[in-house]
């Protein structure tokens, strides 16, 4: 197993490097020293509501406040809320990889020529568009920075992890412009906000969509409603879809996965660790977050159609569509969940209850 990981790993790294120049040759910066500080509730929480806020502005504060409940401590005066030495270095430097940051779209007529009816990929609903992000192009850049109806969209997609995400890029109601760190926490991808000045620059964690190092450890970034789909289901329920182009990044095929045969063998690597029977690690699980408490459900396992199930003392409504989109909610309040392979929610969410 760790031949075939080394194997993976070393064509990634040849084929991103030689066909891609890094913005950065610099690695993301580590504090190093003792940690010497334990905070706990440290971030900013929301003023206190009062009678005379009307909905719209306290839906709005909730949008821009969202905090963790991840403990947050200080090395050499930085935060992080995730022990300094699991975050390891994937092997390209930062910006390595290079995110998309004027995304270019096409027809379903003319993704024809390139996309299969198998090829899978992240399908979006927002403001009105439905947009379609093949994975073989995100698995070369892993984030695409995107507006739709005017508002940033974070476009996020992990290999080694399978979880394809999309957040509001807003960040304390202000639009960030996100890329890929080189850095990784339990083989997951950590995104950093470009500000231009690292000392304002944090790692984001993209399986639990918040920052873990840096000045907004402790923020949360909202989920929107996306799912992981074949193309050939999403264009014909969204003929009208536009299909990221290949064109817009660096001229090439996008043909070939540096990943190979990883996504269904047993493997993990990069400091994740699996010792469960429950569910192949590489199973594909919806993650969700209830007051505190987690529950994963394989989602070949979710019922097409709409079933109830009770977690947290709360009922949760999901509803799956016959082409495998699936929303949840609990009441009128829409839950959002993070789709990936199970051990990479097992290893942030060790306490996590399964449906299976």
């Amino acid at each position: 197993m760790i031949g075939k990981n080394l194997l993976f790993l070393i064509i990634l790294m040849v084929a991103v490097l030689g066909f891609f120049i890094s913005r950065n040759s610099n690695q993301f910066k580590l504090p190093a020293g003792e940690t010497t500080v334990v905070e706990v509730g440290s971030a900013e929480e929301p003023a206190e509501k009062t009678e005379e806020k009307d909905k719209e502005n306290d839906e709005e504060e909730e949008k821009i406040m969202r905090i963790s409940k991840r403990e947050i401590l200080i090395t050499d005066g930085v935060k992080h809320s995730i022990p300094l030495n699991e975050i390891l270095s994937g092997g390209p430097p930062k910006d390595g990889i290079p995110s998309i940051d004027a995304p270019k779209f096409i027809s379903p007529v003319e993704a024809d020529k390139f996309l299969t009816d198998e090829a899978a990929g992240l399908g979006l609903i927002y403001k009105g568009e439905s947009k379609f992000y093949p994975y073989q192009i995100l698995v070369w850049h892993e984030i695409v920075n995107d507006v739709i109806g005017g508002e940033p969209v974070l476009v996020t997609y992990c290999p080694l992890c399978a979880t394809g995400v999309v957040f509001d890029r807003r960040v304390g109601g202000k639009a960030q412009e996100f890329g890929v760190s080189g850095k990784l926490w339990q083989s997951n991808l950590l995104m950093y906000n470009r500000s231009g000045d690292e000392k304002t620059e944090s790692l984001w964690s993209q399986v639990l969509g918040e920052a873990v190092l840096g000045p907004n450890t402790g923020e949360k970034l909202e989920i929107l409603p996306s799912d992981t789909i074949l193309y050939g289901d999403w264009k014909k329920e969204n003929p009208e879809t536009k299909v990221l182009s290949r064109e817009t990044g660096a001229a090439r095929s996008y043909g070939q996965d540096p990943y190979g045969d990883y996504y269904t063998s047993e493997s993990v690597s990069f400091g994740a660790f699996f010792n469960d029977s429950r569910l192949h690690p590489k199973a594909f699980v919806l993650g969700i977050e209830v007051d505190g408490k987690f529950k994963a459900y394989d989602k070949e396992a979710l019922p097409e159609g709409v079933m109830t199930d009770n977690f947290a003392g709360l009922e949760i409504r999901i509803e799956k569509s016959a082409i495998g989109e699936v929303r949840m909610s609990i009441g009128q309040k829409a839950l959002p969940y993070i789709g990936g392979f199970w051990f990479s929610w097992l290893a942030v969410h060790p306490e996590t209850e399964l449906f299976k």
